[in-house]
């Protein structure tokens, strides 16, 4: 994953270990995730999310590619994932604050 910014590895690592706590320190405070419409807000969303949709479904990243999006501190990454949830490979857009992600939008 060399060039990802440390936060998204963070993102992808803890994902892959169930290490829930690392797993949100990788957001902002404030962060949003959206999945698919679903809004989650603050770390207590990003907890919410992840007991739901992440870890707490034995989720499993393999990351694909990536690229810097348009604009911003934006990043598009291609992800295969696997586990007991969601299982398909597609696109999370990461937009960074400070080092953290602040918004992830899956769509």
């Amino acid at each position: 994953m060399n060039n990802l910014p440390r936060s998204i590895e963070t993102f992808v690592e803890a994902t892959n270990r169930g290490d829930s706590e690392a797993f949100a320190a990788a957001f902002t405070q404030d962060a949003l995730i959206v999945d698919w419409g679903r809004r989650f807000r603050g770390r207590d969303g990003v907890r919410a999310w992840n007991e739901t949709d992440n870890i707490g479904v034995q989720a499993h990243f393999d990351v694909i590619d990536w690229t810097p999006a348009d604009t911003g501190e934006a990043w598009v990454v291609t992800l295969r994932v696997s586990g007991n949830g969601y299982n398909g490979t597609g696109p999370m857009t990461f937009e960074l604050r400070d080092g953290l992600i602040a918004e992830l939008r899956i769509e």
